[in-house]
């Protein structure tokens, strides 16, 4: 179970931000079965870290990166992955070669950069708008229990979140995908965030089913193009090579997932972290809207249900979402010198052209 104290350090860690650069910073780009990679090394030079690994060591060798209110660590050929204590799943192992580590191209700009600066990204407006999502309904009841079914618990958690809104403050616009016992289909769901793509986050609800001993909370966002969703078998699909809408909003829908996990697991009873994982579920792979879909528990778990259906765990719930809506419109208004959207893709680039590829065959995997 992960530290109840995991949250504050990482609101200290988006304080604590690396001292602006003035200069481009030279990335060195490294080819592992045609996937750009990054040494660890100059990840830990960017921000600021110390990188802390035991160079040729086992397989499976621990990596820590670490600062004043801040811990990174992962362990080679493993895609799980902790920023002071919550869990994320990276798109690609960390990988050892000779006597270096590496984290894919993509885990830099669509995870550790977002998640460590939020304040940098510019490809959002005002928030003003918090589109509600619950899960399900009418005809489809979604997981079932004893204590309820999951689309009467999910709309009874965003019907809380709006009450808790708009007594916190008059001034933000909340729409509910539905508002009742009735079936709304996807499609409709996501147009509804369409007209409020420059000022709108869109947050679907849910709870989960499974084997009998399934527990836990787990937050999902879109998968960056070319990435396996996390349920997938491992084999490329026709929906990784594709660009989604939603893919326009890669760091953000990351930095939205990371409040959005850290508040759940901060305000609900210790629960089992399954961690910020992607996914390329309807709602959203077609949201142009920074998006999440959470899981707030397992139904199929008899125990987990019985709280679930308790009035005070969706009460604390809907303040976990709250929370978590208003701590990344905090952590993403703009610095005082902002970097351009795509500075860091940029500095890649750069980095890329300077340094040629090197192909590393025997990288640990």
């Amino acid at each position: 179970m992960p530290s109840r104290w995991f949250l504050s350090l990482l609101a200290l860690a988006w304080m604590l931000l690396a001292a602006p650069r003035t200069g481009a910073f030279q990335w060195t780009l490294v080819n592992f079965d045609n996937r750009d990679y990054v040494p660890l090394a100059e990840v830990a030079s960017f921000y600021g870290l110390r990188l802390g690994a035991e160079a040729g060591g086992p397989a499976s060798a621990p990596v820590t990166l670490t600062s004043p209110g801040r811990l990174l660590r992962g362990n080679v050929g493993s895609k799980e992955f902790y920023i002071n204590d919550l869990k994320f799943i990276l798109s690609f192992p960390l990988l050892a070669a000779g006597d270096g580590f590496y984290l894919s191209r993509n885990d830099l700009t669509k995870l550790i950069e977002p998640v460590l600066r939020p304040e940098k990204l510019r490809n959002l407006g005002a928030i003003r708008t918090i589109i509600l999502d619950p899960g399900h309904g009418g005809h489809d009841r979604g997981a079932r229990s004893a204590s309820g079914d999951e689309a009467d618990i999910a709309l009874d958690v965003a019907l809380r979140v709006r009450e808790l809104l708009q007594r916190r403050s008059t001034g933000w616009r909340i729409i509910l995908t539905r508002s009742d016992n009735r079936f709304i289909p996807l499609e409709e769901r996501v147009q509804m965030a369409l007209p409020h793509r420059d000022n709108g986050l869109f947050i679907s609800i849910h709870f989960n089913a499974g084997s009998g001993i399934g527990t836990g909370i787990e937050t999902y966002l879109m998968a960056p193009q070319l990435v396996p969703s996390y349920n997938g078998d491992g084999a490329p699909t026709l929906a990784e090579l594709q660009r989604w809408p939603s893919n326009a909003r890669d760091p953000e829908n990351m930095a939205l997932a990371t409040a959005m996990h850290a508040a759940l697991l901060s305000r609900l009873p210790p629960l089992h972290d399954r961690g910020i994982k992607r996914a390329r579920f309807h709602v959203l792979r077609e949201n142009p809207l920074p998006s999440v879909l959470i899981e707030g528990g397992f139904l199929s778990n008899a125990q987990e249900a019985a709280l679930v259906a308790s009035p005070a765990y969706r009460e604390a719930m809907a303040g976990a979402i709250v929370l978590a809506i208003e701590n990344f419109r905090n952590a993403t208004r703009p610095a005082l010198q902002p970097l351009a959207p795509d500075a860091m893709d940029r500095a890649l680039r750069a980095g890329n052209a300077a340094e040629p590829k090197v192909s590393v065959p025997n990288a640990a995997n």
